[in-house]
């Protein structure tokens, strides 16, 4: 891997290659990241990935334009191996709406700290004299990327986990391991502790304390969101329609047209303030199974509407 000491471990060949590595994980977070905000419900998290994806095209294109001057093709992105891409396949799997969770540790607990571990690595070994261009990219994006995983993992803290997270984590980090990694070679672990004491992540968290909570909801709101709820379970078309703001009816009821049929109990389960609106969590339940909707009320006067619903989760009987 090296040629002398003074030109340091890393060849042009070598270098061009692994940066198309890096390229490639980037590009590819930055792509599925990006596709993850429209599934995203809960706010925190939605904010957190906009912001970073912006982050993560930055770093492609430092890496892709530093290629040409490895005597490379600029902004190529090469895997590793295809066991990278069967990792990168498995980490974009969750797109259920109730998987944001599982989306967020598979990038901020796995993918991130790795390429922070990898990062860290390059920049020890990286020749000062002859590499300061790789250097400085670096030296940008480790603190970058480091701050993403603070970010990261504050709001996973904030939404909280659920049994099945430390299971999907470990086969994350098996399958991240098989590749041997970003590079190929299996020198950076694949599942590592970044160490994110201190780090300022003020400017990559937004409405963090919008996360939900069932005791935000006003009295007059709670009234309205349980007889809407008892009109879903009962059918109460006209009821249902009395409480959708009319500019909003078609896209809601289209929403509601997908819950199953069955239930025979509601509860709210959370609200969260957003500006004037209040985002609600109603779960419906029955025989077949639950099912969670989160709407958005507005006031209009002195009732509430609903302004936006979608369904954000469903459960089976055991």
């Amino acid at each position: 891997m090296t040629s002398s000491p003074l030109a340091g471990e890393f060849s042009v060949e070598l270098s061009g290659r692994v940066i198309r590595h890096y390229r490639y994980a980037e590009e590819r977070m930055m792509r599925t990241m990006g596709g993850w905000i429209a599934l995203t419900a809960e706010l925190p998290a939605k904010l957190v990935l906009g912001r970073h994806v912006w982050d993560c095209a930055q770093h492609a294109d430092l890496w892709g334009r530093r290629l040409p001057e490895l005597r490379a093709a600029a902004q190529k992105s090469e895997p590793p191996n295809e066991a990278f891409v069967r990792f990168m396949d498995l980490l974009e799997r969750p797109e259920d709406r109730d998987q944001t969770v599982e989306r967020l540790v598979g990038v901020y607990r796995v993918l991130k700290p790795h390429l922070v571990a990898a990062y860290e690595r390059h920049l020890e070994r990286a020749n000062p004299v002859y590499e300061p261009p790789t250097r400085r990219i670096l030296e940008r994006v480790i603190p970058e990327e480091r701050r993403h995983v603070a970010a990261g993992l504050q709001v996973i803290a904030r939404l909280g986990e659920s049994p099945r997270v430390a299971e999907w984590t470990r086969r994350l980090a098996d399958a991240l391991a098989e590749a041997g990694g970003v590079t190929g070679d299996g020198t950076s672990p694949a599942l590592v502790t970044i160490d994110v004491d201190g780090v300022n992540t003020a400017g990559d968290l937004v409405a963090l304390d919008s996360a939900f909570d069932v005791t935000k909801v006003e009295p007059d709101l709670r009234g309205r969101v349980e007889a809407h709820g008892r009109a879903l379970i009962e059918g109460d078309a006209a009821g249902i329609a009395a409480d959708v703001a009319p500019d909003a009816r078609d896209a809601v009821l289209g929403a509601y047209a997908r819950l199953p049929r069955g239930a025979n109990a509601t509860e709210i389960v959370g609200c969260a303030r957003l500006g004037a609106q209040r985002v609600v969590k109603t779960r419906l339940s029955g025989p077949p199974g639950s099912v969670v909707i989160q709407q958005r009320w507005q006031r209009d006067g002195a009732a509430w509407r609903v302004v936006a619903a979608d369904v954000v989760g469903a459960e089976r009987p055991a």
